[in-house]
């Protein structure tokens, strides 16, 4: 009798675990859904739906530059085809400035950026980044699979002008991106980097907002959500971590942020700044939220990125 007693035990505690491991996995699968994968089952080119519960409702899609252009196309290491636009200024030289755009954004959204390259003379490539735009893929990956990619732009941009020199521009997960595609090894002819308002982790930041839309704790479900985005996507939330890769950087690099930044505040910009081991500058846009300092102060971040950029010619 006790070992049949004991038989059951050993059941009833493999089913109780068992039901633990399923509603982990549930919890975590609805999380990575809710904030990662494009498309549902009206619309697949539909945005994740925490883009559309963070996103700033007030930011259009500017207008594009009239200029020549051309479409480029890439295949990822997993697979998947990659877009970009090749934006020539009147006068090309061999600079290069490669605009990476924000969660839930596409290519559409850096073209104000893109001006005022090309008004310099800048050769303009503008990436969809993965599950985003043109770009194949069903889950964002917050940086991860996004920094591969821009490292393979760097090298398709080198194989057609040897002797490009590549800045490297991205705001909000944009900005995680460049940083982490600095910190690789075959991110080729780089010469500097401009984060505008970048994360120090995505989990960092997905933690703080399952308080803000939710009223929940990170602990433990952004654990569940690191492991089921590993599965799900082939990165985990985790992985996306500029603080860990930073120091890694060796080219120069400018750390924009806004004053006012809720989503990513401005101490992240700030334990970037610290980790950071190359040459860099930083500067706050006063009253900017998150990823508006360009639009509510232009002038002072034109002036700035430029006279940063003058210095590393």
């Amino acid at each position: 009798m006790k070992r049949y007693g004991r038989k059951i035990l050993g059941g009833a505690i493999l089913v109780l675990l068992a039901g633990v491991v399923a509603l982990a996995y549930f919890i975590g699968a609805y999380f990575v859904e809710y904030a990662l994968k494009r498309g549902n089952d009206v619309d697949p080119m539909a945005l994740p739906p925490a883009c559309e519960r963070i996103q700033d409702k007030g930011r259009l899609i500017p207008a594009w530059p009239e200029t020549p252009s051309e479409e480029w196309e890439l295949t990822t290491s997993d697979g998947r085809k990659v877009v970009a636009t090749h934006l020539l200024p009147d006068n090309p030289g061999e600079k290069w400035a490669v605009l990476v755009h924000g969660y839930g954004r596409d290519q559409r959204y850096t073209g104000d950026y893109a001006e005022k390259y090309l008004e310099r003379g800048y050769h303009v490539l503008t990436p969809d980044l993965c599950a985003s735009g043109k770009s194949e893929g069903q889950y964002i990956t917050m940086g991860v699979k996004e920094s591969e990619e821009i490292a393979l732009w760097t090298q398709e941009i080198a194989a057609k002008h040897p002797e490009a020199e590549i800045v490297l521009h991205g705001v909000s997960m944009g900005a995680a991106t460049v940083l982490m595609a600095a910190a690789r090894e075959d991110t080729v002819n780089l010469s500097a980097v401009i984060e505008d308002c970048g994360y120090t982790s995505a989990h960092e930041m997905f933690s703080e907002q399952l308080g803000v839309i939710f009223g929940l704790p990170s602990f433990p479900i952004m654990e569940f959500v690191d492991v089921v985005s590993g599965l799900k996507t082939g990165a985990k939330v985790s992985e996306a971590a500029p603080i860990k890769v930073v120091g890694r950087i060796k080219v120069p690099v400018l750390f924009v942020h806004g004053s006012e930044d809720k989503l990513v505040p401005p101490i992240m910009m700030e334990e970037l700044y610290a980790a950071c081991k190359a040459r860099k500058e930083k500067f706050l846009v006063k009253g900017a939220g998150h990823g508006d300092a360009m639009k509510d102060d232009g002038e002072t971040y034109w002036r700035n990125i430029f006279a940063f950029l003058s210095q590393v010619d």
